[in-house]
């Protein structure tokens, strides 16, 4: 391989990786849209945001406890996770052909729980009255009325956008990994594979 075509495959493979980047970005941006549904039903059908610090129940021995808040994150997280997984699937990476369903959802819940398990902290940060990260009055509030200024709609808007590129780059590197091998042996010359890949 000369050094132009090891150039070439480089810049191929950056650029590759930007578009399906920009694609995981329009598909989490959908995804957001309906986390964002989902909390607010889920709030509604609580009484509103005011309810959000409502205590489920408690941790036995504990001083800690579960809050609708954290209930609302992760309803929203399960319902959006599924969403945005079958859109990459079958978009952003491509994989449909290559892979099965559940031998791709299963790594993808799991990334997203991780992340999801780290953005239930983030966002109980931001509404914990106690915590250094609580979004302040008067820019936030907590009540009914506060509509785009509500605390637990920013908290939990902010969390996502923190999360996402995480989510990106294990997904890649990880639970989409069947299209990147796929791929490898398509550059590496397997005229079978290049015909294969060239039916997409």
């Amino acid at each position: 391989m000369t050094i132009d075509n090891a150039g070439s495959l480089l810049r191929e493979r950056h650029g590759r990786t930007l578009l399906q980047f920009l694609k995981f970005g329009l598909v989490g941006g959908s995804g957001v849209l309906v986390n964002m549904v989902v909390a607010i039903i889920m709030n509604k059908l609580n009484g509103g945001p005011a309810h959000s610090q409502d205590i489920l129940f408690g941790f036995p021995g504990t001083a800690y406890n579960f809050r609708f808040t954290s209930l609302v994150w992760v309803g929203a997280f399960l319902v959006a996770n599924l969403w945005n997984f079958q859109l990459n699937r079958s978009w952003t990476f491509r994989s449909a052909k290559h892979a099965t369903w559940f031998s791709e959802f299963w790594p993808f819940l799991a990334v997203g729980s991780a992340a999801a398990a780290a953005g239930l902290f983030i966002k109980l940060a931001m509404t914990n009255p106690t915590s250094p990260f609580f979004l302040p009055e008067p820019y936030f509030h907590g009540g009914d009325g506060a509509g785009l200024q509500s605390r637990e709609y920013w908290a939990h808007l902010i969390t996502i956008v923190v999360t996402t590129p995480i989510n990106f780059v294990i997904n890649k590197v990880w639970t989409f990994r069947a299209v990147r091998s796929h791929r490898t042996r398509e550059s590496a010359g397997d005229p079978g594979e290049q015909a294969d890949f060239h039916q997409d």
